[in-house]
């Protein structure tokens, strides 16, 4: 419903005039600017819209991957994890970008759904069989999201995704230490 929910409204912002549709993304942002003004609730409204509509291998990759986080722990669990990737994800890329005097940086549109993407993503690694399958699947994930970080022209956005995916994996992690041996007969 989420994902489905969050492509209706890129279609519908898409349909807006360019000065509203830029508003809107702008008001939903989580960019410098507006965090620095203390509008926080950017921190979940960035998470409901797109700038565009998602492209269909993304937005199916999207549903199979909080599909099963929901069947695996259940839609709480799931949303929970989404919401504080995302957020913390971002209040990290904030940190790092507060003191910047660029303003195309600090007025940036900064929405969409990959930071909570990769915050479950890393956590579902614990639902993988314990030893050298979900280790090498945490290693190669976040290998995965380092290289973009290591490349010239690089943005603020691949740091977020990596560290939305160290967020995620570390949150496997404690699940694993937490849950022991009736967490591994759920996975």
């Amino acid at each position: 419903m989420y994902t489905g929910g969050v492509q209706l409204g890129a279609y519908a912002l898409a349909r807006t005039g360019p000065a509203e549709r830029e508003r809107l993304l702008r008001d939903c942002s989580t960019n410098v600017d507006n965090l620095a003004a203390g509008r926080w609730e950017t921190l979940l409204s960035s998470a409901l819209v797109v700038e565009e509509p998602m492209p269909l291998p993304y937005a199916l990759l999207l549903v199979a991957v909080l599909g099963y986080a929901e069947y695996a722990y259940g839609a709480w669990w799931t949303a929970a994890v989404f919401l504080f990737g995302h957020a913390s994800a971002t209040l990290l890329v904030y940190g790092a970008l507060r003191r910047t005097t660029d303003a195309a940086t600090r007025r940036a549109v900064d929405v969409g759904t990959s930071y909570g993407f990769n915050a479950v993503l890393g956590a579902l690694t614990s639902a993988l069989p314990r030893g050298t399958v979900r280790t090498a699947a945490r290693a190669g994930l976040l290998a995965l999201a380092v290289a973009p970080v290591l490349k010239r022209g690089r943005t603020f956005t691949d740091a977020g995704h990596l560290a939305a995916l160290a967020i995620g994996t570390g949150l496997s992690l404690t699940l694993d230490c937490l849950c022991g041996t009736k967490h591994q007969k759920m996975a």
